[in-house]
């Protein structure tokens, strides 16, 4: 394991005022948002809108990383160059989602456990040969009537530090994924109790398996109450209750937090960002974000009725409003 080269890509990715987008989603999720603004899906139809969001001028200065499907990892842009060699070019790190998803864990109705581990890590010696020096990894945790199980929150920790392991054997950083899914109508304390207990559980189960914390990254969920709640709480508390969790879970020596939006729409994602990183100008992590709808929602919508440029220029002032609220300086004004 070369602990200097990921120790030095974590730090990287949580550059002051930069932060990850997240274009992994795969074929499937991706035709759907193709299709919901218009647009018929080919892996053509991908590569074009992809490719024109990482020629966005200037990308760089709120963009640190982008997580690649292994699709998109095999394409090129415009002019050939293949999609991680350019992003590389142009200062923006290549990273790759590995795991094959979500599946039914079995003997649990309801709850699911992330496949992948079989043949990660010659996936990922491949995937560090084409450019690639960070991955992805994402559980997901239900909340509602007697979920999660402690069978569900065990199996998926241990899964996500043997990736973790694998990754750095491989030299790629981990991004460890736990997400507590805002779907339910369990209130605000329900999913700081669960989320507390898989972060607690996945560090642990990091330890045991000897993942090097200082090389690693988390993509958490933020303290919300679920959709179907019928007490939502304001932006502060949702700043406030996501940093107490985080302080009282998550290794000191992690270099960095890159939340994950989560259903959340564009404005609240960054304005909870924008609020913690306000709340606590100097937390043990770096506190950025890892987004892909409330990056590009706005893009992919201009993309079917405008022009390149335009949908480049609406990605363009996303990643700069969550650029801004890296150091707490965005304002509802820049919108």
């Amino acid at each position: 394991m070369d602990t200097a080269l990921l120790e030095m890509n974590a730090k990287k990715i949580v550059s002051p005022g930069r932060g990850i987008l997240a274009a992994d989603e795969s074929t499937g999720t991706m035709s759907n948002r193709l299709e919901g603004v218009g647009i018929e899906s080919s892996a053509e139809a991908r590569r074009a809108y992809r490719a024109n969001l990482f020629a966005t001028p200037n990308c760089k200065s709120a963009i640190s990383g982008v997580i690649l499907f292994d699709e998109t990892m095999r394409q090129t842009m415009d002019d050939g160059t293949p999609i991680p060699e350019y992003l590389a070019s142009v200062d923006i790190m290549p990273g790759i989602k590995v795991d094959t998803g979500a599946k039914q864990l079995a003997n649990f109705t309801g709850e699911k456990i992330t496949e992948g581990l079989d043949g990660l890590r010659e996936r990922c010696s491949e995937y560090f040969a084409m450019g690639a020096r960070f991955a992805k990894w994402r559980a997901v945790i239900a909340i509602g009537d007697g979920l999660p199980s402690n069978a569900c929150i065990s199996t998926n920790a241990h899964a996500l530090a043997r990736y973790a392991a694998i990754c750095q054997e491989q030299g790629l950083v981990p991004i460890i994924e736990p997400e507590v899914l805002m779907d339910g109508s369990h209130d605000a304390a329900r999913c700081y109790e669960v989320t507390a207990q898989i972060l607690s559980e996945t560090f642990a189960a990091c330890e045991k398996q000897g993942v090097h914390i200082p090389g690693a990254l988390l993509k958490p969920n933020m303290i919300i109450a679920g959709k179907g709640c019928d007490q939502q709480i304001s932006r502060e508390d949702v700043a406030r209750m996501t940093l107490d969790c985080l302080k009282e879970n998550v290794p000191s020596e992690l270099p960095g937090i890159v939340f994950l939006s989560g259903g959340q729409s564009d404005e609240d994602a960054t304005a909870h960002l924008n609020i913690m990183n306000e709340m606590d100008p100097n937390p043990p992590w770096q506190l950025s974000y890892s987004y892909g709808r409330a990056l590009q929602a706005a893009a992919l919508k201009v993309w079917a009725s405008g022009t390149p440029e335009e949908s480049q220029e609406a990605f363009s002032h996303r990643a700069k409003m969550n650029s801004l609220a890296r150091s707490g300086d965005w304002s509802i004004t820049l919108e």
